[in-house]
């Protein structure tokens, strides 16, 4: 059945193969537990699907855990690369060691992912992985153009692109943005959406004394507190500091 579907993607134009590394089995999504949804499968499942051998008692994501290999290893990268000429990238790399192995195994990149924080609760984001998957790369000889790095996972502002570009990235994912955009507006909303995003790192770079993509560098981010998972917010000392407060009413 994957060698179908490739044989498929490629016929159909697809240029690139990303293979989701992160999910040998999908994680506890409790919210879609409890919604239990039953909506029948792609027919590419069709076999277990029509053998009742799918349990959606759980909601979709169990069901789909059904479908899920969790046998792959490295060992499959060859195999995979033989069904294919097109560039194939791992999805949901998690650290600096598996990386190196993607670039070593002549795969075309890596996607530094956790599943939008839907796989393994308390795992590291994409943006916090990618400046020690750099520097390992780096270490093992990769030079940029032959090995493309991208990052996903909580990207909402023109500023978080720059970001992640100034880091070493070659691209960044976008998610949850594309969902919502879509279910409200359609595809007039995924281009206000584009554009949102366009004009925002525009703006950003104009700011940062960057005129081209080439010109972002780390020197222009502080990564020091990187991990820290601290957000920093403006604090609004008018209302805060200098208005009376209201008094709850009270009988005297």
């Amino acid at each position: 059945r994957t060698e179908e579907y490739v044989r498929k993607l490629e016929d159909a134009g697809v240029k690139a193969l990303f293979v989701t590394v992160d999910a040998p089995q999908l994680g506890r999504r409790e919210k879609d537990m409890r919604n239990k949804f039953t909506q029948q499968g792609s027919d590419v499942q069709g076999g277990e699907e029509d053998d009742g051998e799918v349990d959606r008692s759980q909601g979709a994501t169990r069901a789909i855990s059904s479908y899920i290999d969790p046998g792959l290893c490295w060992d499959d990268v060859p195999w995979l690369k033989s069904l294919t000429k097109m560039k194939i990238l791992l999805k949901g790399v998690q650290c600096s060691e598996d990386a190196v192995m993607a670039y070593q195994a002549g795969l075309a990149g890596c996607v530094l992912s956790n599943h939008g924080g839907r796989q393994l609760d308390t795992c590291r984001s994409g943006i916090e992985v990618l400046p020690e998957v750099m520097d390992a790369l780096k270490a093992a000889g990769c030079k940029k153009e032959e090995f493309s790095v991208f990052v996903d996972g909580g990207i909402r502002r023109g500023g978080d692109i720059f970001k992640a570009v100034a880091l070493g990235a070659s691209g960044i994912g976008v998610g949850r943005p594309v969902l919502y955009s879509l279910a409200s507006y359609g595809e007039k909303g995924i281009v206000r959406m584009v554009h949102m995003l366009q004009d925002e790192l525009q703006m950003v770079m104009r700011l940062s004394g960057c005129p081209t993509v080439q010109s972002i560098t780390e020197a222009h981010v502080i990564t020091r507190n990187l991990a820290d998972h601290i957000v920093p917010l403006p604090v609004d000392h008018l209302t805060q500091g200098t208005y009376m407060p209201l008094m709850p009413a009270a009988r005297m």
